[in-house]
């Protein structure tokens, strides 16, 4: 256990004594439906080998559970955000207006977006973000995958997406969204609608089709998988992980020809991956029991590294990971974004 003390503020020590009644002897995590499962695995292993209860992991989403952490201090709020994607500046001004001052910012490996097909739904063994763009764009007109590219099959155009409140629609947008935008020549057209405005071009590309064909799944890739099985020509997104558990039903497309694996992820070779996280609020660390020894533990190489269980799940484990288990010991908050 760490030896380094957070000192409350004035502000956390009044929430917390008005908030005994309410006091609890096990860690409260909520957030993303990514990292639950990786984070149920360490809750269920921390309370089988640590004089701790097992912590208590729900899932909602990643905006969901930063809400429901920057909520205020005190042991009726959550400790732990469980997040796919790095928090926002509106959850940390949110944080702050409730009294939750500091926050650490912990990145427990990384995950790849793939696109994935029924086994018997063949032909999407080879994708690129341009043939994704044109699929779901709000620009597109195209009913059929072989109008996009004669190599696609003669089908009709039915994508499962990561929707709006969903951590993996970021990277979604990101890495494909707007990199297909850019490769068809769509992001300068509408910068130069926009007087040059990167931001306002961006965007544009992010604008998916309302006709159907591109349907927002909010809930986690469970759902995403029911979607296929009564659509089964359908592509749907899933994280890696999820896909390396369910290759009896599922296969992915290489993206730009790389293959979505766990080498090539963490050799920055395929293109559509992202990093995970979990955020502490530092002021639970000496109110919580065990949330000091959780979160260390989380990170630790018997869990996080790369022979430990949560790689064996689909986890890349971060080559930076001793970095992050020194500021875990230190509680060190995490600085302004960039």
């Amino acid at each position: 256990m760490s030896v380094f003390k957070i000192t409350l503020t004035a502000a956390s020590a009044i929430a917390f004594c008005a908030t005994t009644a309410h006091a609890r002897d096990n860690v409260h995590a909520a957030g993303s439906s990514t990292v639950l499962p990786y984070a149920t695995i360490v809750a269920e292993a921390f309370g089988e080998n640590f004089d701790f209860p097992t912590p208590l992991i729900e899932s909602g989403g990643s905006g969901a559970g930063r809400k429901k952490m920057c909520e205020g201090v005190g042991t009726n709020t959550t400790d732990i955000a469980n997040s796919s994607s790095r928090i926002k500046q509106s959850d940390i001004d949110n944080c702050k207006a409730n009294g939750v001052d500091e926050i650490m910012e912990v990145r427990i490996g990384y995950d790849g977006i793939v696109f994935a097909s029924r086994l018997e739904n063949t032909g999407f063994e080879d994708l690129t973000p341009a043939m994704i763009y044109e699929a779901t764009s709000a620009t597109s007109d195209k009913t059929n995958w072989s109008q996009i590219d004669a190599s696609l099959p003669d089908r009709p155009i039915m994508m499962f997406i990561p929707g709006t409140k969903h951590g993996t629609r970021e990277v979604f947008d990101k890495k494909v969204l707007e990199a297909g935008c850019k490769a068809v020549g769509h992001y300068d057209t509408f910068k130069e609608q926009h007087g040059g405005d990167k931001k306002k071009a961006a965007k544009e590309c992010h604008k998916v089709r309302t006709d159907g064909r591109s349907v927002d799944i909010d809930g986690d890739y469970t759902e995403t998988l029911a979607r296929l099985a009564s659509n089964p020509e359908g592509v749907g997104v899933f994280g890696l992980s999820f896909l390396l558990n369910n290759t009896d039903t599922i296969y992915a497309a290489n993206i730009n020809g790389v293959t979505p694996s766990t080498e090539s992820i963490a050799s920055g070779e395929y293109p559509v991956s992202r990093p995970l996280y979990f955020y502490v609020k530092n002021a639970h660390l000496d109110a919580v029991p065990g949330l000091q020894e959780f979160i260390e533990f989380f990170v630790s190489d018997d869990m996080a590294g790369p022979d430990g269980p949560l790689a064996e799940y689909g986890l890349v484990s971060d080559p930076k990971l001793e970095q992050t288990q020194e500021m875990v010991a230190n509680r060190i908050p995490m600085g302004p974004l960039e």
